[in-house]
C-alpha cells in the first residue's frame, strides 16, 4: 500500500475511533523513507491529517534526517517517536542494545536525556563534555501500549 494511503486510512481510523470512544486516540505514522525529503513530504502529510504522532526508524535515517525531522516536528506540533530499527542486529551483541542490568544505571541514562548540558564525569562513563545546542526534548518511553493523553500531560 502506498504511503498515502496508508497514512489515509490510518487518519481515518483515528478520527472514527475518536468519535466513537470520546477520547483522544493516535497511531505511529511510519515516515522512514530512503531520502530526508521524502520523510519530510510524509511528516507534513501526517500534519495535513492533524494526525499527532509520526515515527521514525532512527538507525535506518541517520542523525542528520532525524534531527532535521525533530526540528520539523517539535515547530509544527508533532510527537516524534524514535524507533529503533534493525532490533535484533544490536540485541543479540552483548556490548550493545536494551537499556538493562542495574537500575541506577538505567535510571541514570534516562536523566540524562533530559538534560541540555552533561559535565564530563569519567566516574559515570561520561568522557567529555556535551551541549546538546538545543536540540528537541525527548521524552524517553518503553515500547508498549500507553494512553496518549500521557503525553499531552
Amino acid at each position: 500500500m502506498p504511503w498515502r494511503h496508508r497514512f489515509l486510512f490510518c487518519a481515518g481510523a483515528i478520527y472514527k475511533a475518536s468519535a466513537e470512544i470520546g477520547e483522544i486516540k493516535g497511531h505511529y505514522l511510519n515516515a522512514t523513507a530512503g531520502n530526508c525529503e521524502e520523510i519530510m513530504k510524509m511528516a507534513a502529510f501526517a500534519r495535513e491529517l492533524v494526525v499527532p504522532i509520526v515515527m521514525h526508524d532512527y538507525l535506518t535515517g541517520g542523525f542528520t534526517t532525524n534531527t532535521t525531522l525533530a526540528h520539523y516536528c517539535q515547530d509544527n506540533g508533532l510527537i516524534l517517536h524514535i524507533h529503533r530499527a534493525m532490533h535484533e542486529v544490536i540485541d543479540t551483541q552483548k556490548n550493545h542494545g536494551k537499556i538493562e542490568g542495574e537500575r541506577e544505571i538505567a535510571l541514570g541514562f534516562v536523566d540524562l536525556l533530559r538534560d541540555d548540558f552533561i559535565e564530563k564525569d569519567r566516574s559515570c562513563g561520561i568522557y567529555f563534555t556535551q551541549d546538546w545546542v538545543s536540540l528537541p526534548g525527548v521524552l524517553p518511553v518503553g515500547l508498549g501500549v500507553f494512553t496518549f493523553g500521557i503525553c499531552l500531560l
